[in-house]
This record gives structure tokens, C-alpha cells and sequence, in this order.
């Protein structure tokens, strides 16, 4: 048996509806009416530059002239707007100028200007206009502040250079709310959703003051004014318009540009035009959520919608004059609804459906909206896929909708779907791709439940069954069995989680496992439950091992190497001793350094001679062998030994490079080459001879003049079978200083030679001790060469003819070739 009072109750909201219906269309008509004036009083304005009341006038004038409605009339001038040369708002004809006004009194106040406007400002003006027409006729069709934001921005980005609109209204408590915005993202629209009422917000001051208020210079703007924008940076100029225009307004209408600059005259005009325009469309929303109704009524259902489960709204239809829906006006919603803007409940009470859902618009859900208020059928939707946003994570879920009739509206639930076989199945992937399974045991009851890849991880077939905890230790190798029992008892005696590896022995060898368990405990502590996972770790363990195994290899090669330099350092030292301090030869002072390289563990094949000859003349040879190693030490002591043994049996400089060549062409490793300088010196005449074969050219530093000598030809040791090699003569002055050495004095990575012998010779001009000559230690040159690492081995030898370069000197520098040199090579 029904409630008696069910059928008052039921007939209250209905009695309501009815008594409104006619009223409400009356307003409906009126706002559309208003909507179209403001839109057609201000593209009028933008075009004559007349006030809104003169734009009123005129319009009203219009009508009543040629027999027109002024609705008509409204629609005729946003359709073909006059050019700006028309009649002036006072009544003058182009034919009738105004009288001028008698002498010694002011003229009369215009609403005109006193000129034609020039061809560029007619243009503009033109321009404008035809804009505002544009935006006029779109806005006609907008259903929410929302869809009016993304609309403005259409037509202001190429005019205006906007990036943004924002469009807030006043609450009645002074707090200002997002109510439409376009060209910015989520985060941004719901960080400043919501702006209390403070001083300083550019929204909040327009509102007050009734005027616009153009922000364009950010760094003084800031400081008086609290700017949105994620950060305001990104936002240089900026206008706040106040909508409607004067102290009345409820709206502020915000444009964001990126452009850095202040804005342009027409563009202004343009603006505050576009902002009168929105009004009268503001106004349709406003009348449509302030449509009156019983309050008494509204509260109950709303009352009753909070304590309804899931996501419900209650919806009455907004129909034209001619009784088309246009949208839907929410009256009760309850706490589990949530918009696009993230208002939940009581807060999306008074809201448009197109605001709140604005995709809904022609869908089929709006379709069956339709078809349930003319049929009286409930409609019920096909699932579909939906993306809402979760703490800032878009999340995609199918729901589908139902919405059934209530008195004049409708009741419209939704409910989320997400079947147990998708969630078992993303479980299954998950488990699947992370190579894990889980595994429960219920320690009350003894339930054990498994999951498919929990026995394929611990290699067990399921016909099998599943393992009680205690026995889990017995999958596992005897040596790890001790470490996972313990555990187990530590979890089961006193809840202590545990994270323990261990190995099992399958089919296709062992597996490296990982177990994780942890324990549900009753209120009085003891573990009920035990929930855990087996993940199968043998690929990361595989490469672990590999990378153990790769380093033990590299360690014992390293060893070997550095076992390698060190008996190469040792022959090396022995074969080249380093004097302690500089020695005498022939009457030269010599001064020898030998570096080996900082880079790298191999020792190199650097090496140097400094001698005197059985006929005392002094005999200076430096070379390099190519490579490093035992190899390398081992051809430095051939080549050096037989060069000295030669030279000092009378062979010439040339026919001993020629024979070492040969010597290495047909040594036990013929891959070898080298370079080497030789030079041999002859104190009674102070003549310095010398050959090279493929050696950076030798350093002479006589007085101011550092330069290099021109290198006499041959090629490296080693290179060619058929080489020509010759000689040159240096006569040696008192105070000169020569510099013979090996490459890895002046080579560095990424710096070609020629580089290299240039900073040679500046470092041999910056450390001159004042005396000319180059007379700088060889330490100090060293030094300054060698500032960074050296990857190749040094080898100097500094040659210093004692004496001050500012004596005479009156021998004669040779540098022609020894032909007779040159000929003994040949014939070896």
C-alpha cells in the first residue's frame, strides 16, 4: 500500500513547473531579445564610436522608421552594417552640416568626430566591425561559458594576438569562479578555479570599478597586482574586462597574451566591444539558472539526493518559445557527481548540463535525453569510454547512463563499469610481464591459493597443488633453505615481513627467486594472513654474475699489464740511465729528461744518446718507437745500441739510418717503424751535423730568434724499403741552446702539430731568465709543455753552447744538403 503523502509530494514540483512554464518563457524571449541588442548596440559603437546609450537611440530610431521590430532591426545591422561615413547620431543628413555655434560659446558636445575618419582608421574601423559582426552571429549559438570562452578565442587569437580567455563570475559572497576559460591547460584552471575576495586581483578590480584595466608592463603590473598564470611570466600583457560594462557587472572577462607589448587602439576597441557583446548571452545563462522555484521544494530534493548512493543529478529542461530544449539546468545532484571542473554535489546545483558536461552536446546521450522527455521511456545508454581526471592523472573507464522521468525533468544516474574479468586479466599481464606471481595463505582456516604464474615461477605443476608456508623451503637448494625457513618462522611467530632470495632447481636449471610476504594480524597481534609474491630474478642475477665474471677477467689483465710496465720500466731504466744533473760533451753543456706517459699503463719506446766518440766529438741521437710495450723496449735497445755502434765506427750519419731502416724491415715484428734525429758534433769547428728520419724538426733558440731548422729529407725508419735519407750542418755559436726531442713533447689530443711546435716555441720565449738565449731551465719549459695529462712519453735532450749570444760570431750558419751523404746511402 503507498504513502498517502507520496502523491501531494509528487504533485508540489509539478503544480511548481506549470506555474512557471509561462513566465519562464517570457523571460527566455526577453533575454534572447536583449541578448541581440547588446550584441548589435556594440558593433554600432565599434563603428561610429558613440556612446551605448546614442547606439540605443539609434537603433530604436531605426526601427520605428522603417516599420521594423527592433529584434528585426538588431539582426539587419549585425547582418550589413553601415559604412562609417553614415549619418551622425543626432539626426544630420551628409547634405546638412552642423551649424556652427554662435561666437564666444562652446560648441556643442558631439558623439562624432569632428572629421572624417582618416583611410587607414576607416579601414580599421571596418575591420572591427566586420569582426564583431563575426562574433555576434557565433555567440548566438554558444550553450555554456565555457563553449563562449573557446569562441572569443577563436576570433580574438589572429586579431589581437590572444592565447588565453578566462571568464570569472562574482559569487555571491565576493569570491570570484572559473566559469569559462580556453587556451590553458587543466592544472592551470584548477589552480585558479576558485580566487577569494582580495585586494589586488585584477578580475575583482574590474568588477569594482566598471572599467577595463589594461595590464602591460608585467614587471610593474606584478608588483601592484596578485596575476594568475602558471608562472605570470608567460602571460606579458594582459586586459581584464568588466561584463557588463559599469558597477552592474557580474562577469569578468580576462584576455592572456603571450606577446610581450601594449595593446593597439583598434585592438582596444575591439576588446571592449567583444565584452559588450558577451553580455547580452551571459544574461540567457544567468535567467536560465536564476529561473524562480519553490526553495522549500528545491532544499528537500536536494536533501534527499546527499543521501543517495553513487553519481545522480536531477535535470529541468530549458525550452525556446517555440518549446525547443536548448539545455538542461541542474536542480539536485548528489555528492558523487563530479563536472569537467571538478565541482561535486551542492556545488554543481544551478549549473547548465552543457557547462558542466559540455561534450554531451549532440551525442547520443543528448539524443536520449530528448527521447525520454517526449516518450516518457526511461533511456538507457550503450557503455562507453570516458576519460575523467584522478589527482591529476587522466584515467580512461567505460560507463553507461540512465535517465528516467521525473515530473517535468529528468533523473539521470551514471555508473562506472570495470568487469572482474578486466581486472583479472591486467592482474594476469602484470604478473606475466614483471615475471612475479602472488601466492595467500590463510593461517586460520589453512586456505592456500596460488596464482597460475606463482607455479610457473616456482617451477611446480598445478596439478600438484599449492605448498604450505612452513613447507616452502623445501622448493629451494639445501643451501638456501636455512635462510628461508628462518624467515618464514619470523613472519608466522612474530608478523615480521620479510624480502629473502633463494634458488630452485627446474626442468630448465636454476632459477634465481625472490620472495616478499607480509602478515595480516588480528587486533590482539597474532597473523591471520599472509599475502605475498615470488618474482623470478634469473635474468638480473645472469647479468650480475656476467658482470662479476667480466670484471675478475679485466682485473687479471690489468694485472698482467701493469706487470708488463713494470718490466718494461725496468729494462728501460737500464738501458737508459738518466744522468742526475747536466753533463759536459765536447764542450757543450747537456742536459737530458725522459717522461714517461701519465696515461694508459704501457711503457712506451722513447729514447735518447748523448756520447762522446772515440775522435771526441759528441754524438746526440733521440728517437720513438711506434707502440708501447715489451716490443717497444725491445726495438729502442736494437735501434740505440747499433746506431751508437755504428756512428762510432765512422759510418755516416745517413748510411746509418739507411742500414737501421733495413734493420727493421727485416726484424722479427716488420710492422715496427720509428723516428729518429741524429746529429754529431765537432767541437774544433764547432759543426753541428745532422740526418732525420721522419722527426719533429730540432729547436734553436740564438739571442731574440727561436726558430725550427728546415728538416734535410728521409723517411721513417721502417717505412719503405728504398729510402733516401740526407743530411744538413748547423754551425753552433756561443750561448746558442738546440732542443732535440720526441713528439710527445708537443702533441695533444685534438691539436695538430703544427699547433704543437707553436706552443713550443711561446713557452721557450716565456721562460727565458732575462739573459737571451733561451736560457730558462729545461724544468720549467718542461712544466709549462706539460700542464694537463700527457697520454705519449717525453724524451729531451737540451743542448747548450756555453758562452752570451751577444758575441761576435763569425762562423757561418750551413743548412744545404750533405750530398755526399746522400750518395753513401745509396750504396750502403
Amino acid at each position: 500500500m503507498g504513502d498517502p503523502g507520496t502523491g501531494a509530494d509528487s504533485a508540489t514540483p509539478a503544480q511548481v513547473v506549470a506555474r512557471q512554464r509561462a513566465e519562464l518563457e517570457r523571460l527566455r524571449d526577453l533575454a534572447a531579445t536583449s541578448a541581440v541588442l547588446e550584441r548589435a548596440k556594440g558593433a554600432l559603437m565599434a563603428l561610429t564610436g558613440c556612446a551605448p546609450d546614442a547606439a540605443d537611440q539609434e537603433l530604436r530610431r531605426r526601427a520605428a522608421d522603417s516599420g521594423r521590430t527592433l529584434l528585426e532591426q538588431c539582426r539587419l545591422t549585425l547582418g550589413s552594417l553601415p559604412p562609417p561615413q553614415e549619418p551622425s547620431l543626432q539626426g544630420l543628413s551628409p547634405q546638412q552640416p552642423p551649424s556652427p555655434a554662435p561666437p564666444g560659446t562652446a560648441p556643442p558636445p558631439r558623439t562624432t568626430p569632428a572629421t572624417p575618419p582618416s583611410p587607414a582608421g576607416a579601414s580599421e574601423m571596418a575591420e572591427v566591425a566586420e569582426v564583431l559582426s563575426e562574433i555576434g552571429r557565433d555567440l548566438v549559438h554558444v550553450r555554456s561559458a565555457h563553449e563562449l570562452a573557446a569562441r572569443l578565442l577563436d576570433h580574438l587569437a589572429p586579431e589581437v594576438r590572444a592565447d588565453a580567455v578566462l571568464l570569472y563570475e562574482r559569487r555571491a559572497e565576493g569570491a570570484l569562479e572559473l566559469a569559462g576559460h580556453a587556451g590553458i591547460d587543466a592544472r592551470f584552471a584548477a589552480r585558479w578555479r576558485q580566487v577569494p575576495p582580495l585586494a589586488g586581483v585584477p578580475a575583482s578590480d574590474v568588477l569594482t570599478a566598471g572599467e577595463p584595466l589594461w595590464l602591460e608592463d608585467l614587471a610593474a603590473d606584478r608588483v601592484h597586482h596578485v596575476l594568475v598564470g602558471d608562472p605570470p611570466e608567460r602571460w606579458p600583457s594582459r586586459v581584464w574586462l568588466p561584463v557588463p560594462a559599469g558597477g552592474t557587472a557580474r562577469f569578468a572577462l580576462g584576455v592572456l597574451r603571450r606577446y610581450g607589448g601594449p595593446f593597439e587602439p583598434h585592438e582596444r576597441q575591439l576588446l571592449v566591444a567583444a565584452a559588450r557583446l558577451c553580455a547580452g548571452r551571459l544574461r540567457v545563462f544567468d535567467t536560465a539558472r536564476e529561473a524562480p522555484g519553490d526553495p522549500g521544494v528545491t532544499e528537500t530534493v536536494q536533501a534527499v539526493f546527499d543521501a543517495l548512493p553513487g553519481a545522480a543529478v536531477l535535470l529541468t529542461p530549458l525550452r525556446t518559445a517555440a518549446g525547443e530544449v536548448t539545455d538542461y539546468r541542474i536542480d539536485a545532484a548528489t555528492p558523487q557527481a563530479v563536472d569537467v571542473s571538478g565541482r561535486t554535489g551542492r556545488d554543481m546545483v544551478g549549473r547548465l548540463i552543457l557547462e558542466s558536461y559540455p561534450s554531451v552536446a549532440g551525442e547520443p546521450l543528448w539524443r536520449g535525453y530528448l527521447e525520454t522527455l517526449e516518450s516518457g521511456v526511461p533511456f538507457e545508454s550503450e557503455p562507453f569510454a570516458y576519460q575523467e581526471t584522478v589527482d591529476e592523472v587522466a584515467l580512461t573507464g567505460t560507463f553507461s547512463v540512465r535517465a528516467a522521468p521525473l515530473g517535468g525533468g529528468l533523473l539521470v544516474s551514471w555508473l562506472r563499469h570495470d568487469p572482474l574479468e578486466r581486472q583479472e586479466q591486467r592482474l594476469a599481464d602484470v604478473q606475466r610481464l614483471g615475471n612475479l606471481g602472488w601466492a595467500n595463505w590463510n593461517l586460520l582456516t589453512q586456505e592456500i591459493s596460488w596464482s597460475a604464474q606463482a607455479y610457473a615461477v616456482l617451477g611446480r605443476d598445478p596439478e600438484q597443488g599449492p605448498l604450505e608456508l612452513e613447507k616452502l623451503p623445501r622448493l629451494a637448494l639445501p643451501q638456501d633453505a636455512d635462510p628461508l625457513t628462518a624467515a618464514i618462522a619470523g613472519l608466522i611467530h612474530r608478523g615480521r615481513p620479510f624480502d629473502v632470495p633463494f634458488r630452485v632447481e627446474t626442468p630448465e636449471g636454476v632459477r634465481h627467486l625472490r620472495l616478499v610476504a607480509e602478515a595480516v594480524s588480528e587486533p590482539d597481534g597474532t597473523p591471520a594472513e599472509v599475502h605475498s609474491f615470488v618474482q623470478d630474478l634469473t635474468a638480473q642475477r645472469s647479468a650480475e654474475l656476467a658482470l662479476v665474471k667480466s670484471e675478475r677477467t679485466m682485473s687479471v689483465q690489468r694485472g698482467v699489464l701493469q706487470a708488463e710496465r713494470a718490466l718494461a720500466a725496468r729494462l728501460q731504466h737500464a738501458l737508459l740511465p738518466l744522468p742526475s744533473k747536466p753533463v759536459q760533451l765536447a764542450g757543450l753543456r747537456v742536459e737530458v729528461a725522459y717522461l714517461p706517459a701519465q696515461a694508459g699503463i704501457h711503457v712506451g719506446g722513447d729514447w735518447f744518446s748523448a756520447v762522446e766518440l772515440p775522435d771526441y766529438d759528441a754524438l746526440f741521437v733521440v728517437g720513438d718507437v711506434a707502440g708501447h710495450g715489451i716490443d717497444a723496449v725491445a726495438t729502442m735497445a736494437q735501434l740505440r745500441f747499433t746506431a751508437k755502434g755504428m756512428v762510432s765506427t765512422g759510418t755516416s750519419l745517413t748510411v746509418a739510418l739507411a742500414r737501421l731502416n733495413h734493420l727493421l724491415l727485416h726484424s722479427r715484428d716488420s710492422r715496427m717503424t720509428a723516428t729518429m734525429i741524429m746529429a754529431r758534433y765537432d767541437p774544433d769547428r764547432h759543426l753541428l751535423a745532422w740526418a732525420q728520419a721522419g722527426h719533429p724538426p730540432p729547436l734553436l733558440v740564438r739571442g731574440d730568434e727561436v726558430r725550427y731548422l728546415d728538416r734535410p729529407g728521409g723517411l721513417l725508419l721502417g717505412a719503405s724499403s728504398d729510402p733516401y735519407y740526407e743530411s744538413a750542418e748547423l754551425r753552433l755559436r756561443p750561448g746558442d741552446r738546440l732542443l732535440l726531442y720526441t713528439d710527445g713533447l708537443v702533441e695533444r689530443p685534438g691539436e695538430g702539430l703544427d699547433a704543437g711546435l707553436d706552443r713550443l716555441v711561446r713557452a721557450v720565449r716565456a721562460h727565458d731568465d732575462g739573459n737571451g738565449g733561451g736560457s730558462g731551465s729545461l724544468e720549467a719549459l718542461l712544466a709549462a709543455m706539460l700542464v694537463d695529462e700527457w697520454r705519449d712519453d717525453v724524451c729531451v735532450v737540451d743542448i747548450r753552447v756555453p758562452g752570451r749570444a751577444a758575441e761576435a760570431a763569425d762562423g757561418e750558419e750551413a743548412g744545404a744538403v750533405d750530398a755526399a751523404g746522400a750518395g753513401e746511402n745509396q750504396d750502403g
